[in-house]
């Protein structure tokens, strides 16, 4: 009983960790336009994160808990993973540097795997891991193509049409708003799955419940601890416009949208990082904040490397104090 309990409330406190952590990949560019204030982007953010957990994350939350292992995990392992996965989203946040929170749960899971005898499903890691070298670097390249047109398009209806000019960019703004919206929704049904699989895996809960119970952590996270990611995201990597923000919002959308098309469930942060990075490049090196970019590359590395390695020696230190372990939770 002290264990489910146990995997419960670090289910609950990283999903409240990855709330906080996806503000600025949701509601980064509406923010840094100006078109809302933090407090109004993170007020409409939560809800929708919640009813994105509790109603669309239920296939996801059974793939996580139980298609990445060949054997389930223990419930002891399941404290590691979730124990390791927090504890690196929360340094993270602490450091404002917005990186993948189901890399992060991903290589703590195959670190404790291997530690514990329960076995990798290799091929399943491999698609996962190629998808996420290539996200950002095509997010990227959309973002500077996006960049290039938009401003071409621009252009052109400034010299013809200035009235339709001024209206479509109106509008844009206001979709920009809606995409974040949208993301927030998205966010709440793909990362939730991040903390909450656990509990599906071990069947501590089930899919719903366990959904719910993400969905009211994630809420909190927004709105408690969401505003230095925020804030990061939209004004300390690239100095945004109008044409930028929608062009990087657009590049992370059809990144994400492709992915899950595909069956695959990839970074919200890591595309809009790349799109926007995309973006300022087509306006000239001297717009993308290179130290801040740099520092949040070295995290993408540094942080799923950790996971890997500090679940491996937990768990093998775990067999070593038990002498053996027990296949299922």
């Amino acid at each position: 009983m002290v264990a489910e309990l146990l995997v419960v409330a670090l289910a609950l406190g990283f999903s409240a960790s990855i709330g906080a952590h996806y503000t600025g990949a949701c509601m980064g560019m509406p923010h840094a336009l100006g078109l809302v204030s933090a407090r109004k982007a993170l007020l409409l953010m939560a809800p929708l994160a919640f009813l994105g957990a509790a109603l669309a994350s239920h296939a996801v939350e059974a793939r996580v808990g139980t298609g990445l292992v060949q054997h389930r995990l223990t419930l002891a392992d399941e404290v590691v993973v979730l124990a390791l996965a927090f504890s690196l989203t929360t340094a993270f946040n602490r450091f404002r540097v917005p990186t993948s929170t189901i890399q992060l749960l991903v290589f703590s899971l195959v670190g404790v795997a291997l530690g514990s005898g329960a076995g990798v499903r290799w091929s399943a890691i491999a698609s996962l891991v190629v998808l996420w070298i290539l996200a950002p670097l095509v997010a990227l390249g959309l973002g500077f193509t996006l960049t290039l047109s938009l401003d071409r398009l621009r252009a052109g209806l400034k010299d013809h049409a200035p009235g339709r000019a001024a209206s479509v960019w109106r509008f844009g703004g206001s979709a920009l708003i809606l995409v974040g919206l949208a993301a927030s929704f998205a966010m709440g049904a793909n990362d939730v799955s991040n903390a909450t699989g656990a509990l599906v895996g071990a069947r501590v809960l089930a899919a719903g419940p366990a959904g719910v119970l993400g969905g009211l952590g994630l809420a909190a996270g927004v709105l408690i601890w969401g505003r230095p990611l925020l804030a990061r995201v939209a004004f300390d990597i690239v100095r945004v416009d109008r044409v930028m923000a929608v062009a990087a919002q657009l590049g992370q959308a059809a990144v994400v949208l492709v992915a899950v098309s595909l069956g695959y469930f990839t970074s919200l942060n890591q595309a809009l990082v790349g799109a926007m990075a995309g973006a300022g490049l087509a306006r000239g090196r001297e717009t993308v904040q290179m130290n801040v970019l740099l520092g949040i590359l070295r995290g993408w590395v540094l942080g799923p490397g950790s996971g890997l390695a500090l679940g491996y020696g937990l768990s093998a230190l775990l067999v070593v104090a038990f002498g053996t372990r027990l296949l299922g939770p």
